[in-house]
């Protein structure tokens, strides 16, 4: 029981609201069945409920004029913690439906009446209920397993009706000596001096204060006297944690603005989609000189990025009235956010320098996208931010690679940073994209998150160099392939034009590649336009302005593999047929294929399949045999109807109005 009481109750004062509702109940209980059963009423007098305290006695005496209890009610209702009486009765009037089930009593969990030991040694009830003709008392110490149950027999404790609780409160007492005066003997007188004192020992009652914050706040103590193990055990009570965190941080500010504080950063992302990216989060608790504030912010202490640390800070610049307003507009709160803001990079950072790499890795993949982010809404910390990030790349594709381990590993004459932006880590490791460079030894990120790219772009550059996308335009790889580029240049330039006559206004120009080692040909996008990659993402927007798609997607262009077979026969057929209705369907094929390798969506995927059936159908053309055999049957089939038909027929010259010519597979 005194688990199950001290596990519920938090403060000691709900003792009175339990044992009022309670009374309330018992009272509620009598009139519905008064509605049915006039008798129960009887000579009880009126429904109420008194409440009655005894300085002297140490007691406190709350009594109503209720249904009261029998003595098996007493057991079943007392005697078992948590076995609810009302409970009970809801139960039977749902059953009831002549007296309905609507109605509003309060204590459906029958463990309110037990609240009464957060403050009593003993607790006494005496009840009479109208079903029985005698009256019981039920007794239990707070500190006893056992419970007594008896008739009452006193006449001046008799009930008319009801219950009439007793709680004898528990005070502090303490044994001390008093001297007491002996009587002298009869016919003998004594002086004052004379008299013999004796002393004997009583029992007094005294009241005395009690220290309710007995621990000195956390924060307010020196951090080389706080334990780990406090730190953790503070985080987890105060913010109902269940993990460690994975750092903290204890310091104090002084100086222009001085306050106190403890931050930490959680052992896992928040479970709810909704607490994610959400500015207005309880994380962070507000005290001004040791008063709680508030927790309610809408980032005014911490930025949105980083709305996942919590911890507590307290100050003693603000005023105790701090509001709204003056939170948003205080010259002190914005420098106390900056300091804040600091101190949580100084912590995410000491995470990152660890020996054990995979407190970051938890860190990342938890809050990875809230420094993304950060990327994009805060300019002013790009430096603190940028050393932070971690991504696969073509050199590591299972452990991320940070920023400065890239620019470190960068040989002399790369320039750039390289990345490519995709929905997956497989489509960035095959895309055509790279086949040069890997060839080259050039490292590239892989961006393979919906926020990635954006991110990327606000940054612009990391320790002077440049981040290039190398799915776009005038890619500059440098080296022998320019010379060689130059030579290509001129002699496909016929082929070049023929290719862009053919797709028309699909791309913007056909230019031989830098980038293609093996693929025949690729699709690049503008340099000022939408990558392929943040085209779909905007496709995909579900409140995203199409009309804009076209302007942002800018112009494509359709690079070409030299030393690819493919090209090299388009060139022989764009010097040797021109007009070659084949050579035209091959050059619209390759343009789909490159869109689906490149990351763009076909205009028209049913159309690209019946192109791709065709060309499967000529490319196999009956090598297992199944179509010579088809042909054999339909040509026998054809001979047996044109004899049948000559039998009985004269046979009719027509002349012919046009020469067809052989049937045209690429011909729509």
């Amino acid at each position: 029981m005194d688990l199950i009481v001290h596990s519920l109750y938090s403060h000691k004062e709900v003792f009175l609201r339990e044992l009022v509702s309670n009374a309330s109940d018992a009272l509620d209980k009598l009139r519905f069945l008064s509605v049915t059963d006039p008798s129960v009423l009887a000579d009880g007098g009126e429904l109420e409920i008194r409440i009655k305290p005894d300085q002297d006695a140490g007691t406190i005496t709350i009594t109503d004029t209720g249904i009261g209890m029998t003595k098996d009610e007493l057991k079943d209702c007392l005697g078992t913690i948590a076995q609810s009486g009302t409970s009970k009765f809801l139960k039977a009037l749902k059953e009831n439906k002549d007296l309905g089930a609507d109605n509003g009593l309060i204590g459906q969990f029958g463990v309110g009446f037990y609240s009464a030991f957060l403050v009593a040694q003993k607790v006494v009830v005496s009840t009479k209920s109208p079903k029985a003709d005698k009256q019981y008392v039920w007794e239990a110490e707070a500190d006893s397993s056992s419970y007594v149950i008896k008739e009452e027999t006193d006449p001046e404790k008799m009930l008319t009706r009801g219950t009439q609780i007793t709680l004898y409160l528990r005070e502090k007492s303490r044994t001390v000596e008093v001297e007491e005066e002996e009587e002298s003997k009869e016919g003998e007188e004594a002086t004052e001096g004379e008299k013999q004192k004796k002393k004997k020992t009583i029992t007094e009652k005294y009241w005395d204060w009690e220290l309710a914050n007995e621990t000195k706040p956390i924060w307010m103590r020196n951090p080389k006297e706080v334990e780990k193990t406090e730190y953790n055990e503070f985080y987890k009570k105060t913010f109902n944690e269940f993990l460690d965190p994975l750092a903290y941080t204890h310091f104090t500010t002084e100086g222009e603005v001085e306050f106190r504080s403890v931050l930490y950063v959680p052992g896992m992302a928040p479970l709810s989609n909704e607490e994610i990216m959400n500015p207005k989060t309880k994380n962070i608790r507000l005290y001004v000189k040791r008063v709680f504030i508030s927790d309610d912010f809408d980032g005014e202490l911490f930025p949105r990025y980083l709305s996942f640390v919590k911890g507590v800070v307290d100050s003693n610049d603000l005023p105790l009235n701090v509001s709204r307003e003056i939170l948003q507009e205080s010259r002190i709160v914005r420098i106390m956010r900056k300091r804040l803001v600091r101190k949580t990079f100084d912590m995410i950072e000491e995470i990152a320098e660890k020996d054990d790499k995979e407190d970051y890795k938890k860190f990342w993949e938890s809050f990875g996208k809230f420094m993304k982010l950060g990327c994009i809404e805060d300019t002013g910390n790009h430096k603190r931010l940028a050393p932070l990030l971690r991504f696969y790349s073509s050199k590591n594709e299972t452990d991320l690679t940070s920023l400065d381990q890239y620019v470190e590993n960068m040989p002399e004459t790369q320039k750039a940073i390289y990345y490519i932006a995709t929905d997956s880590l497989q489509s960035a490791k095959t895309a055509p994209f790279l086949e040069k460079l890997v060839q080259k030894d050039i490292e590239v990120l892989y961006l393979i998150e919906p926020i990635d790219e954006v991110a990327i772009q606000n940054l612009q550059t990391y320790k002077e160099k440049k981040f290039v996308d190398i799915s776009k335009e005038d890619l500059e790889l440098g080296g022998d392939d320019e010379d060689k580029g130059k030579e290509s240049k001129q002699e496909y330039t016929l082929l070049c034009d023929w290719i862009k006559q053919q797709l028309g206004d699909k791309v913007a120009k056909v230019q031989i590649s830098k980038r293609l080692s093996s693929s025949p040909c690729v699709l690049v996008s503008g340099k000022f336009g939408w990558s392929a990659n943040m085209e779909r993402l905007m496709k995909a927007q579900t409140l995203g302005d199409t009309s804009s798609l076209e302007f942002m997607r800018g112009r494509r262009i359709f690079e070409i593999n030299p030393d690819h077979p493919i090209v090299k026969d388009l060139s022989a057929a764009c010097k040797n047929e021109p007009e070659s209705t084949e050579a035209k369907r091959a050059v619209e094929l390759l343009y789909e294929a490159a869109l689906i390798s490149s990351g763009y969506t076909p205009e028209s995927p049913a159309e690209l399949g019946g192109k791709i059936y065709e060309m499967m159908t000529m490319a196999l053309g009956g090598r297992w045999g199944g179509s010579d055999t088809e042909e054999a049957e339909a040509t026998t089939s054809q001979a047996s109807v044109e004899a049948d038909s000559s039998e009985g027929a004269v046979t009719e010259v027509v002349e012919p109005t046009e020469v067809r010519t052989e049937t045209d597979p690429w011909k729509d």
